[in-house]
């Protein structure tokens, strides 16, 4: 936990936060260790220099020059993890930052970047009270940091976490019921209105995406609804957000092989970022609509499964020819996307682990975009990506990749062929809109196999603090 402080003890670690060590007061550092700080920065580029104390330890960290604000800021996220781990070696309990030159933003990232990287999932560990990280108290001496700002950190990181947490759980421990049970947990602590619709329902409403896709299973399918709708709402529709939630993803018959599923119980990272994102909001008490729309289910093999070449009908009517089992998740999104439509919404985002092509295309570094009527609100998410260093690639959405979908026996197929594979998933997905809408393909960095700075190995919890922010610039409008 973070919090704001207004002195300090003769026993607190320090983090002293600045651009010249010139700026730190003696009460901190002697001349002596100021000059020599000075010296170790210039002459061996150096940003972190360290003072043991008899086990009190003092860290001076510089912040790296960079004219680009969000660059900038991500430098700091990146030297608060390095120097939470440093503190975690050195078996420190707690750690005060000190904002020696009053500079908020770049202190606040800093400590953001200290909680992040700390994270563990450690849950499943024999041993883990010998593998947790020391570090669990973070304080903030600042001039110019009000405490709601720590507090809006607090939230956000918070939700991070709870992402990361779902998104690392085995399906073993996580089916499609667990997974809802967990968003109407959330919903309870945040004062949010969940409903989950059932088997039973979800074929009364006849969604023939999520039920085809369940067929394989021994577990039945969820549809979970989650609205966060304040007094005194600043948008008269709703902004919506749809999250893929399949719990576990083998391929169907068309198996995954080699390693490629090893990794599959993060195909429900799209569901858990757009549960937590309204978690954090409704914390934050954003005066703002927002509905959360999770199909969910796990995709296994079984004598019912679904089959290359079967054609099902999806809950708008569309029928589809499913050529590729394993192109799964576009299904489920498909029907939330038009149960979406009964809410006549002004803005609806959709989050999944889709495609491969997305994770080949640009790495870990981003996440693959398309909007459809929505190029203004697309040029804000680029902003609010910038800000955050959740970044967006925007991919071309021109009309000729529907023209990769058309099928032969029904209204259209669930794969496009080897071209742009994301895209033409996207397009899949806009056949069920009829509304501004914004596609996020999250396959590349919502679940790394190694650590990258504050991004852990596993689930990552990449996307939420994307749309925390593009949502509170929207609330503010």
């Amino acid at each position: 936990m973070t919090k704001k402080i207004n002195k300090i003890s003769q026993d607190d670690n320090l983090i002293l936060l600045t651009s010249d060590a010139k700026n730190i007061d003696l009460k901190y550092l002697s001349k002596d260790e100021i000059a020599y700080t000075g010296q170790v920065i210039t002459d061996h580029k150096k940003e972190t220099v360290t003072f043991d104390r008899l086990g009190r330890w003092i860290l001076v960290q510089v912040i790296k020059e960079e004219k680009v604000d969000y660059k900038r800021l991500e430098n700091c996220r990146k030297a608060g993890d390095s120097l939470a781990a440093k503190l975690n070696d050195l078996k420190a309990k707690s750690v005060v930052v000190v904002d020696v030159d009053g500079k908020g933003p770049e202190t606040l990232a800093l400590v953001e970047g200290m909680v992040l990287g700390c994270y563990q999932f450690l849950k499943y560990k024999s041993d883990k009270k010998e593998k947790e990280n020391s570090l669990s108290s973070v304080g903030i001496l600042s001039k110019v940091i009000k405490d709601d700002e720590i507090d809006r950190m607090n939230i956000i990181t918070d939700s991070v976490i709870r992402c990361r947490d779902l998104v690392n759980e085995p399906v073993s421990h996580l089916s499609a019921q667990a997974l809802a049970k967990e968003f109407q947990k959330m919903g309870e602590e945040a004062g949010i209105k969940v409903e989950v619709l059932n088997k039973n329902k979800i074929e009364a409403l006849k969604m023939g995406g999520l039920l085809a896709v369940n067929k394989g299973s021994v577990d039945p399918p969820t549809f979970t609804i989650m609205e966060w709708k304040p007094a005194g709402s600043v948008n008269k529709k709703p902004v919506i957000l749809v999250g893929k939630g399949v719990v576990f993803d083998t391929g169907g018959l068309n198996l995954k092989t080699g390693n490629y599923m090893d990794g599959m119980k993060c195909d429900m990272a799209g569901s858990a970022m757009m549960a937590t994102t309204i978690f954090a909001i409704a914390r934050l008490n954003l005066p703002l609509h927002v509905i959360g729309l999770m199909p969910a289910t796990d995709n296994r093999m079984d004598a019912n499964s679904i089959a290359p070449g079967d054609v099902i009908k999806m809950y708008d009517g569309t029928t589809v020819e499913v050529l590729n089992t394993d192109a799964e998740g576009r299904l489920i999104l498909g029907d939330a996307l038009s149960y979406a439509r009964k809410y006549k919404p002004e803005l609806v985002f959709t989050a999944a682990t889709l495609t491969g092509a997305a994770s080949r295309a640009i790495g870990k570094y981003g996440i693959v975009s398309m909007e459809k009527d929505a190029e203004k609100e697309m040029e804000k998410l680029k902003e609010s990506g910038n800000k955050v260093y959740e970044r967006i690639a925007e991919f071309p959405f021109w009309e000729e990749y529907g023209e990769l979908i058309k099928s032969d026996v029904a209204d259209i197929k669930n794969i496009g062929g080897i071209d742009a594979g994301m895209i033409t998933a996207g397009k899949f997905l806009a056949h069920f809109t009829d509304y501004p809408f914004i596609h996020l393909d999250i396959a590349g960095p919502a679940f790394l196999e190694k650590k990258d700075s504050y991004r852990p190995a596993g689930g990552t919890g990449y996307g939420v603090r994307l749309l925390v922010d593009f949502l509170e610039r929207k609330a503010k409008k």
